[in-house]
């Protein structure tokens, strides 16, 4: 062979070995942008989730310490329900894009802390209805299962919290 082919040669593999190095590193890039992206959209998710999760809790709050008087303001009452509402259907809302976006562990979190609201709830409609009927029988029980379920949903919360670091990669 002579010099001449084997230098042509020697240059296409080099060629070609080098457009292999290409391909290979471009997809490799793109594998990790696209990790990048997705890791950052399920991010915002969980922020979002976490962020309407906090609005709604304090919503929660005003309506608990509302019902403490002795004698509720009722409209006010109703006022505070209504936010409390309206903030519930934005955790809602958020929920159905960490759904979209997280894994299963996030999914089945998530679903704890619907389970842990919706039974928390429940004791506080309970409550507004006793108040609209001037009744306090029970305002000592629902207040202890108030507890209670706010005792619950944070904790699942916290769960998500773990959860969401884990699947971020944000486990120290």
């Amino acid at each position: 062979m002579d010099a001449g082919l084997a230098a042509l040669l020697g240059a296409a593999v080099g060629s070609l070995t080098t457009l292999g190095a290409a391909v290979v590193n471009g997809r490799t890039q793109a594998r990790t942008q696209h990790v990048q992206w997705r890791r950052q959209h399920r991010r915002d998710a969980y922020a979002a989730y976490l962020s309407a999760l906090h609005d709604r809790d304090i919503a929660m709050d005003a309506i608990l310490h509302a019902l403490k008087a002795a004698s509720p303001d009722l409209p006010e009452l109703d006022e505070t329900v209504q936010r409390f509402i309206a903030r519930a259907r934005d955790v809602h809302r958020a929920a159905e894009v960490v759904i979209l976006e997280g894994p299963p562990s996030i999914v089945d979190a998530a679903d704890r802390i619907d389970e842990e609201s919706r039974g928390l709830s429940e004791v506080m409609q309970r409550m507004v209805r006793d108040a609209h009927a001037g009744d306090a029988s029970e305002r000592a029980e629902h207040s202890a299962t108030a507890s209670a379920r706010e005792r619950r949903l944070y904790h699942a919360v916290s769960e998500f919290r773990v959860q969401a670091r884990g699947v971020l990669g944000n486990v120290d």
